[in-house]
């Protein structure tokens, strides 16, 4: 197998262990408030801490995974979140609890940062980036079904994820101890599309902010509002994430046919149409509806937003940047959600963060737009030419008259050349030849 179709698995593993905390958030949050003394709004913002610190990293190491080496820094990332996230499943004291989630919380940002650089340097980083959602939202589905039944308290999903970084662990061997030596030459380059990237952050942080202000309180609104039950509600959200793999394998199956524009224009505004529905659902049917149309449409936006990053700069760096924006932007959303629900109740949290959606779908779409240097190439959509066919005439042979042209002599006259008047060939010998004086003497 070539190395271009070949799959990384250790950095699929990183991703999905980076990410995995993200995905947990609802059950996460849910299980803080009731399993410690937090309030609601306590608890959002511990899951904002936690995700805060994920994005810190990738500010940090954005542009230091080729000082420190790939390898070296995923295994720094995921003994981090090992050490933290265990410690916060273990410890009942809320200090501890908040402690392990900022450590926890950083090393899931570094191992992140180093599946975007290496995903960023691949050929084909849309295939590795849905390759990697697709492992992230089966075991998220998988654990929201187990969780439930482990019984009650805080410490499972934060122990899951604890475990899922020390798996991910045993991978972390096949990296590459260095940064190849062409992308460490690139290392010198200034920073490309400098205009677009930082646009796309920007959307990027608040197109976050709204997936994870309602995702923060998705459990609340099918608790409280919806009057599930919490098994019920884990298997909506069980159900969700497994359509959100199909939605990854569509994603992957339709690559770059459709380009990123209408991916990313389009499906935005329908995520937020989900979100409306979502949060103003007062039954299993609506709950679930808008839970699992949101859930399919989530992970194909994102994997088209993270290749469209990954096409600004052949080493990374934007790929971390934005994915570091739209972790920031994940920190912010459960406490968002937290404040705006709280203040005037999930229909009104749903409806204004689905326009603020609208709105950010507009200057994303004019990026996707916008031609990507791929290399030292532009890739700049050529249309074809017709070319206009001339008709062939056939003449028989027969038909092609026979022009004869007469051979004319052309007589030449001259006078004879005389031998005496040349002399021989050679180099001309002027000692030995006699004066013309002394001849006609």
């Amino acid at each position: 197998m070539s190395a271009r179709t070949a799959t990384p698995w250790p950095l699929v593993a990183l991703f999905t262990a980076g990410y995995l905390a993200a995905y947990l958030l609802p059950t996460t949050v849910g299980r803080l408030d009731a399993g410690l003394p937090l309030s609601a709004t306590q608890a959002g913002a511990v899951g904002s801490v936690l995700l805060l610190s994920s994005a810190s990293a990738g500010f940090l190491l954005a542009s230091r995974v080729d000082r420190f080496g790939p390898r070296a820094l995923a295994r720094a990332g995921l003994l981090l979140a090992a050490a933290g996230y265990g410690t916060a499943a273990l410890s009942a004291a809320v200090p501890l609890v908040v402690a392990g989630a900022v450590v926890g919380g950083f090393g899931s940002g570094a191992a992140t940062t180093v599946a975007a650089t290496g995903i960023a340097g691949r050929p084909d980083p849309h295939r590795v980036t849905t390759l990697g959602l697709f492992g992230v939202s089966g075991l998220a589905g998988t654990l929201y079904l187990t969780i439930p039944h482990l019984g009650p308290g805080h410490g499972q999903p934060l122990a899951a994820i604890a475990c899922t970084a020390l798996l991910a662990l045993s991978l972390t061997g096949r990296l590459p101890a260095r940064t190849p030596a062409d992308r460490a030459r690139r290392a010198t380059g200034p920073l490309p599309h400098r205009r677009s990237g930082l646009l796309l952050a920007a959307t990027m942080l608040f197109w976050s902010l709204a997936q994870n202000s309602l995702w923060g309180v998705s459990g609340r609104i099918g608790l409280a509002q919806a009057g599930l039950t919490e098994v019920k509600v884990g298997a909506v959200f069980a159900v969700a994430l497994g359509t959100g793999l199909l939605g990854t394998i569509g994603a992957g199956a339709l690559g770059p046919r459709l380009g990123r524009a209408v991916p990313i224009g389009l499906g935005t505004a329908l995520i937020a149409g989900c979100i409306a529905l979502s949060a103003a659902a007062t039954d299993l049917t609506s709950f679930a509806t808008g839970e699992i149309a949101w859930n399919a449409l989530y992970p194909v936006v994102l994997s088209y937003v993270i290749g469209l990053a990954a096409s600004m700069d052949p080493r990374g760096r934007w790929a971390v940047l934005v994915g570091s924006a739209s972790s920031l932007g994940t920190a912010c959303g459960p406490l968002t959600g937290s404040l705006l629900s709280e203040r005037a109740g999930y229909p009104a949290m749903g409806a204004v963060l689905a326009a603020g959606l609208l709105i950010v779908a507009v200057p994303m779409t004019l990026v996707a737009l916008r031609p990507r240097r791929v290399g030292q190439i532009v890739e700049i959509p050529v249309p074809e030419i017709p070319v206009a066919e001339l008709p062939v005439v056939e003449i028989p042979m027969a038909e092609i008259p026979v022009i004869e042209i007469p051979v004319v002599g052309i007589p030449l006259e001259g006078v004879p050349a005389q031998r005496g008047a040349y002399g021989t060939a050679g180099p001309l010998r002027t000692a030995a030849a006699p004066a013309p004086d002394a001849v006609n003497a």
